[in-house]
This record gives C-alpha cells, structure tokens and sequence, in this order.
C-alpha cells in the first residue's frame, strides 16, 4: 500500500460525504468513533477526519452502553460510523432514544452488511437514514457507497465511489450480466498494488482487477448487492446460498436476538445449513425455527441444523466470526 492510495482513499470519502457536509454550518463538525482506530475502516475516517477538521468525539470502549450513550449526551454528534450490531446494541438500549438527534446528518453504515431491521429502527428513532458502503483493508476501506443524500435504505452497498471502477466475473473470469451472482473485482487509485512478498498473479485479473472475495450483483442502476463472501457461501445440492440472505430473513422473528449461519457437510446435500441462534429467551424453540424458515425462505435454503448459543464469536468491531463457529462445529462433531 503507498502513500497515494491512503491519500486518494481520504479525498474520495471527503468528496463522497461533501454534499451533506458542506450544509452543516456549525463551528465544529463531531464525527463518533467507537471503533478501534487500527481497524481500516477507522483508519480511513481519522484521514478523512483530519484532512476536513473534524472534531473525534472517542469511545474506547463501545461495549459499555450506559457509559457510550453517556458520552453520546454531552455534546452534539453530526457523522455516526459504525457497524450493524454496535447500532442495533445502542436502539436495544431503553434511554438511547432520549438523546438529541437533531444534529446527525450521516450514519455510515460498513465493515458488514446492514440489516433492513435495524435500518429502519435507527431511522425511526433518530431521524437519520442509514447509508450503507462497503471498503476492504486492500482499498483503504474504499470501495462503494449508496448515495449520501438517500432518505431511503435499500438494501444494497451502493455505487462505486469517485475515480472506482467495478467488474463482476465469474469462475472463469468472464464478466456477468445484470443481476447475476459473480465474484466483485475493484481497480482505482486507492487499491494496492499487491501483497508484500507474494506472488499476486492469482489476486488480480488480467485487466488489473483486484479480485476481493466478494460476491455480489449488479442491478441497471449500477447499484451493487452484497451477497457474501465467496468463502462463506454454501453449496446444497448443487445452488448457491448465501448465509447473509438467511441471517437476514430469520433477524424477523421474535425470538431471535442474533444469528449466524454456516454451511458444515453433508452425505447428500454436500452441504447443509446451520444456524447458530441467540435466543430472546427459553421459549423459544427449534421447532419454531423451523416452522419460520419453512414459511419464508425457499426449501433448500432453510436451516436442517440449529443450535441455540449465548453468544456469537464476534471480532473487535462487531463482525461475527463464522470461521470461528465452523472450527467449534468440526470440534463438536470429530
């Protein structure tokens, strides 16, 4: 990574969020920060922060709610970046919509996909539409965005940003068509040239695009959907499913606190679905589970195996770790 990828991260994230900032006629512009500033999706906004004169208000330990909605009290706040489940852990909290929304302007959602639930709780109790990008630690966190000035989720990781430009190809290389599944490939100032001491031959395509892991599709507007990363997708009988389609659908019931869905193996299927549930509490049952996913998700594509957890592993910023849970899967089942 050099010097004009950082640079050029910086100016495509200022010239992205000007539409909106340019209106804010206040001394000091607040940008919250209650992600870990080594993380590239902080790192990023220190840059853009510091290269537009915004005040860092800092949370260092996001975790504690009381004490970050605290912090949140004591002074007007204009830009909210973070990730899907530190928002929904703040609307989850009874005296978070007590606080002053009238200064918010930007809640930058990334560093995993939104939900449409959340989405609309935040709006709903703030005022403040959810936007939502995504950007990887290749790109200097990046990549697309959905339109700053959108009053309306959509579900989608939005359009590339200034001076990016995006491809979609399949196993073999070859571009896709609209709306179709394929692996998300990015070339613009801000993408490294390649990883330090490593063949790259196989991390770009021949045209020089960098091939992120990604799979998404495309729709006639340009606007991009994030369907998961390759890796994580699962095979059933020969289709494609993705695990964020699924958390998504199942997030609707009730019962269901958080959830994360893995693919582990099967004599018949290749694989099978399983989902790991943080239940809201005991009475909720597989059998619900089941009846749910039978009545709102295409049959291959619902979970044959549930497991109710306290918890999901999660990384410092919020992501749940499915790796993690395919490891404590195979310890479970030598």
């Amino acid at each position: 990574m050099t010097q004009r990828n950082v640079v050029a991260a910086a100016m495509q994230s200022e010239a992205w969020y000007r539409p909106v900032t340019s209106d804010i006629n206040e001394v000091y512009i607040n940008m919250v920060m209650a992600l870990p500033l080594y993380h590239i999706f902080a790192f990023m906004l220190s840059l853009l922060g510091m290269r537009s004169g915004y005040t860092f208000i800092l949370v260092p330990n996001p975790r504690d709610m009381p004490g970050f909605i605290k912090t949140l009290s004591k002074q007007p706040f204009h830009i909210f970046p973070a990730v899907n489940t530190l928002f929904k852990g703040l609307l989850d909290q009874p005296n978070f919509k007590d606080l002053d929304f009238s200064s918010l302007r930007i809640t930058q959602a990334g560093g995993m996909a939104a939900t449409e639930q959340t989405a609309a709780r935040w709006l709903e109790v703030t005022g403040c539409p959810m936007v939502e990008g995504w950007g990887m630690t290749e790109g200097v966190a990046a990549g697309t965005a959905n339109v700053i000035t959108d009053r309306k989720f959509n579900g989608t990781i939005g359009i590339p940003v200034p001076s990016v430009d995006i491809i979609v190809v399949d196993e073999n290389g070859e571009r896709v068509a609209m709306h179709e599944a394929g692996e998300m490939c990015i070339k613009g100032p801000n993408v490294m040239s390649g990883y330090f001491n490593r063949d790259n031959t196989n991390d770009f395509t021949s045209d020089g695009y960098f091939r992120t892991g990604d799979i998404v599709s495309m729709d006639e507007k340009g606007y991009f959907t994030l369907l998961d990363r390759k890796k994580d997708m699962i095979l059933v009988s020969g289709f494609n499913v993705f695990p964020n389609e699924i958390e998504a659908v199942m997030l609707d019931h009730e019962g269901i606190v958080d959830c994360a869905v893995i693919g582990i193996p099967d004599e018949k299927q290749g694989e099978a679905v399983k989902i790991y549930i943080v239940p809201a509490d005991n009475n909720v049952t597989k059998e619900d589970i089941k009846e749910f996913a039978l009545d709102n998700l295409t049959g291959y594509k619902c979970p044959r195996h549930i497991e109710f957890v306290s918890e999901l592993p999660k990384s410092n910023v919020g992501k749940v770790l499915r790796q993690k849970l395919r490891e404590q899967h195979i310890s479970d089942n030598p």
